[in-house]
């Protein structure tokens, strides 16, 4: 048996995880900021969310970028068994291992039918959960998420093309987060702040017109296309697609 710490010559090295972009959904701040620290000195990029609301939002506006999700079972808003099943259900394949304190059969069973790739019960080693991740994302992928389309706009993910009625439009990496952010939910109002904390690594500055040119930039390409007035403004609230 290879001494504790020692690497065996058919498992992946710990710079595996090098450039992944994982998504943390936990409700415990002292937690939650330690696996950021750790995931970070490992070499991801992370992002955070303490409940389902703000992992739904960001799970919205990345998608299939994440290479993992580390989802808490139990949130102040809701089962992350449900956030699981629901991201399923829209054809996602992102890798999700669930965190949790309750160790039952029960529970597991429950965890890994809702959709979730593996399972780890709380208190766990550091070491133990980074290897259950690099084994996650070992794993081979699925299909990433459908095209969006409405109205004449339509957004692929896959391809990270947007077009209006057959007609290309060109837009940043930010820009192309921020339609789809809006045309994932057509209708929804997103706040400044929820834009922000998903396209920016949630650092919010209230005094900030990072948003407001983005929206600027994003209704001008359209109407270039021929989409008039698909982002609406709500003062006071913020930004939701007309289609």
């Amino acid at each position: 048996m290879a001494p504790r710490g020692c690497w065996l010559p058919f498992e992946s090295p710990p710079e595996y995880l090098v450039g992944m972009r994982l998504l943390v959904v936990e409700d415990n701040d002292k937690l939650r900021a330690s696996l950021k620290k750790g995931l970070e000195q490992e070499g991801c990029a992370v992002d955070l969310a303490p409940d389902c609301a703000e992992a739904q939002v960001l799970i919205e506006t990345v998608g299939d970028g994440y290479d993992a999700v580390l989802l808490d079972r139990m949130l102040p808003d809701g089962d992350g068994k449900a956030l699981c099943s629901s991201l399923r259900r829209r054809g996602s394949r992102i890798p999700v291992l669930m965190l949790t304190a309750r160790d039952g059969v029960k529970e597991r069973v429950e965890g890994l039918d809702s959709g979730a790739d593996d399972y780890l019960v709380k208190p766990f080693s550091f070491d133990e959960l980074t290897a259950r991740l690099r084994a996650l994302i070992r794993r081979p992928r699925g299909p990433v998420q459908m095209v969006v389309s409405a109205g004449d706009v339509t957004l692929d993910p896959s391809t990270r093309e947007v077009s209006v009625a057959g007609r290309t439009v060109s837009l940043t990496a930010k820009e192309f987060g921020f339609l789809e952010l809006l045309m994932r939910q057509p209708g929804r109002v997103f706040t400044r702040e929820q834009i922000t904390r998903s396209l920016w690594d949630q650092e919010f500055d209230g005094s900030s017109n990072v948003v407001d040119v983005h929206v600027k930039n994003v209704r001008r390409k359209l109407a270039e296309a021929g989409a008039h007035d698909s982002i609406e403004t709500l003062r006071g609230a913020g930004y939701r697609f007309k289609g």
